[in-house]
């Protein structure tokens, strides 16, 4: 796998989570090229790992084992233009939305398409990425190498479940920061110094998110495990559940769900 040429058609923060996660894995900076219309961000991306840039996205074509396609979901259609994909290469898309018969429409039905949903904890080798493809198996192990130097890789049977995907792990950070937003600014609002505020509710959510990975136990048992009845943490949760927060996070992904069904 570490003889595959990777090239990337967009240079964003997703991209170069990708690209990271390759060049710690010890990819080859050789192997890997950028196509990416932004000069000054072409140069961040030589300069911090050493790979080839350029403003052609033929170029990288020309050259790839696996293509994949970092552009905005409403920006696909023309990054696509023109493109002359060969028979062997993974052609893999992170677009939320953006269905792989869309993709075959304008790349061609012979083109082995993978469609991936990705996260930005992918810049920490954190992330978390879900594919589906009806390519064949050497395709899906071949994007599962990419996927896995920056995460956790799993599959879905059926397209349409990636908009869940999308919902739970792809939006999903976002929801979290702003837990740790509101809990940051409560904590200032009972006197607590803003950096100490700060240090302590990133530090919560990282050990509170390793206990739900490591311990083998699910969120509602670790919930009851922290929750003593009649404590501060029972208080706390009787004022959220009070004032609907489960309510608005299911609302929340549903709605997070109903867009990228949307921007198909």
């Amino acid at each position: 796998m570490q003889q595959l040429k990777i090239s990337f058609i967009g240079g964003g923060n997703m991209a170069e989570a990708l690209i990271a996660g390759l060049v710690r894995a010890r990819h080859p900076g050789a192997g890997i090229r950028v196509a990416e219309p932004n000069a000054q961000r072409r140069q961040q991306l030589s300069d911090a790992y050493a790979i080839h840039t350029t403003a052609d996205n033929n170029e990288v074509v020309q050259s790839a084992d696996v293509l994949v396609l970092a552009v905005k979901p409403q920006q696909m259609r023309n990054a696509l233009q023109g493109l002359e994909i060969g028979e062997n290469v993974t052609v893999v898309s992170i677009a939320a939305g953006v269905h792989t018969a869309s993709l075959a429409e304008w790349l061609g039905e012979q083109v082995h398409i993978v469609r991936v949903m990705p996260n930005t904890p992918a810049l920490v080798e954190a992330g978390m990425s879900v594919l589906f493809s009806q390519a064949d198996e050497s395709h899906c192990r071949r994007v599962e190498y990419v996927l896995k130097a920056c995460g956790e890789v799993a599959r879905v049977e059926r397209e349409e479940q990636l908009h869940a995907v999308t919902a739970v792990s792809g939006s999903g950070p976002a929801y979290f920061f702003l837990l740790a937003e509101m809990m940051q600014a409560a904590g200032v609002s009972l006197g607590l110094p803003k950096d100490l505020a700060e240090k302590l509710a990133s530090q919560t959510a990282l050990g509170a998110g390793r206990m739900l990975v490591e311990s083998g136990r699910s969120a509602e048992a670790l919930r009851h495990q922290v929750t003593s009845p009649g404590g501060t943490t029972q208080a706390a949760l009787d004022v959220m559940y009070e004032m609907g927060l489960p309510d608005a996070v299911r609302k929340g992904v549903i709605a997070a769900s109903k867009r990228s069904t949307e921007l198909g």
